[in-house]
């Protein structure tokens, strides 16, 4: 089971949509009873929002009667993920300081999507503040095993087949880890090229927004909505933001990066798919490159993929310090132990230090960026391996911190199984080159027919 058996493609609906042998009302009332038939024991929503659903298919359908549908999203149920502000629904952030907080507009990329016509369902469970370390949301492929963090909840309906797409974001694997665990397409664009006003911050320099869909060309089409819709003051946007996918394109060579990781944390049916997917490639005569063919590489990934990327903590726990420290003076009884952890190593910290960070992570991302010159991308894990069982964690970032560290797009693809489950395999390509990686993520899938 690479890809869930749930999982939803919203562009084949609209062309019934157009054809009008569909129409989004009609849809909406499926997605409602799947809703309805799993999500008590899925716990993928904190909050719905049905009748202001049930008025935005209808005005959606509508448009689609008279031939003028608004765009490619326009009739699309999604879930918005519960640190996303939402003028009609509470954004309650995973933790109860925020419990019945109820905005007064829309996040930037919420409107985004309403204002091309995609329906707003609910709002999806997050770990608390995004950075917590679990939540009531389950997998739901196997309700015994965790479905990832923190966009838990948004995974997890995009994997039910409760919704076609949802929003996430990722600080550091939040949204990539979870797509994995759910048999779900997962994207995190280059930093800063979605907007992420009127979404609750954890690190300025971290901080993406994300896309999880059931097909490649729902997450494109979502995120280049927002992409078109939004903008982002002081950023290009998304390269090649288009409703339409990119052309797939035959990989000429790509980077495999194990890491250390490897041997630490995964384990033998994970490395054994992912080693058949290398062969796959290999068959189709993809150049695949790893530390023992490149020394450049080697020294690559041990200076960039190395110690260094920890010192991301450090960073991320320096620009939590607003507004998790009035958190903690005011409500710190309510707050995971992880926080006033973080709070506490961003007290030990001098401005001096940040800055030297600061300066450290752009070189590494020049670096990442000779480095990758040499290929089309990078090929690794989106998890060290299937949603592990239990509930208390929502899994390992080892390799997710990575490509968000250095502000690289990124998706995870259901191309692989492990144990029975889902296990994605992670396209990393160059900053601002999202439409290109797009490409090769779409032949990539190709594998999978």
């Amino acid at each position: 089971m690479a890809r869930s058996p749930h999982a939803l493609d919203f562009s084949k609906a609209r062309s019934r949509f157009l054809s009008r042998d569909d129409n989004p009302r009609a849809y909406l009332e499926r997605r409602i009873a799947t809703i309805s038939a799993r999500d008590a024991q899925v716990h993928a929503f904190v909050t719905l929002g049905l009748e202001g659903a049930r008025r935005a298919a209808d005005a959606s359908a509508g448009r689609y009667r008279d031939g003028k549908p608004l765009s490619a999203v326009d009739g699309m149920p999604v879930g918005i993920k519960d640190i996303m502000d939402t003028r009609d629904l509470p954004t309650q952030m995973g933790n109860s300081i925020y419990t019945g907080n109820q905005p007064r507009w829309d996040a930037a990329c919420v409107h985004a999507l309403r204002s091309g016509g995609a329906i707003v369902v609910g709002k999806t469970v997050t770990t608390a503040f995004a950075c917590g370390a679990t939540n009531e949301t389950r997998n739901p492929l196997d309700l015994t095993r965790t479905p990832g963090g923190s966009s838990s909840g948004s995974a997890a309906a995009v994997g039910a087949g409760m919704v076609p797409a949802a929003l996430g974001t990722q600080t550091q694997g939040s949204t990539l880890r979870p797509a994995s665990y759910c048999g779900a397409v997962g994207f995190k664009p280059t930093h800063g090229v979605l907007t992420m006003q009127g979404v609750h911050p954890i690190s300025l320099t971290h901080d993406h927004l994300g896309v999880i869909a059931g097909t490649l060309d729902d997450a494109w089409c979502v995120a280049s909505h927002v992409s078109l819709a939004s903008g982002n003051p002081g950023a290009a946007g998304l390269q090649g933001a288009s409703a339409v996918l990119p052309t797939a394109r035959k990989p000429r060579k790509l980077i495999v990066l194990h890491t250390k990781t490897w041997e630490s944390e995964v384990e033998a049916p994970a490395r054994a798919a992912f080693e058949a997917l290398l062969q796959r490639l290999r068959e189709r005569e993809v150049e695949l490159v790893t530390r023992r063919d490149d020394p450049h590489f080697a020294a690559f990934e041990d200076e960039v993929f190395g110690t260094f990327i920890d010192r991301s903590v450090d960073i991320t726990s320096y620009e939590m310090k607003w507004p998790y420290e009035q958190y903690a003076a005011q409500h710190g009884d309510r707050l995971e132990q992880r926080v006033h952890d973080r709070l506490a190593r961003a007290r030990e910290m001098s401005a001096e230090y940040y800055a030297e960070l600061l300066a450290e992570k752009t070189r590494m991302k020049d670096r990442a960026r000779d480095v990758m010159g040499v290929a089309d991308a990078i090929l690794t894990l989106a998890a060290s391996g299937p949603a592990p069982v239990g509930h208390g964690h929502t899994g390992s970032r080892a390799y997710l911190v990575y490509a968000t560290f250095l502000g690289l797009p990124a998706f995870s693809l259901p191309v692989m199984e492990a144990d029975g489950m889902p296990l994605g395999a992670q396209l990393i390509g160059r900053a601002g080159r999202d439409a290109e990686l797009c490409a090769l993520a779409h032949w990539v899938l190709s594998l999978e027919s």
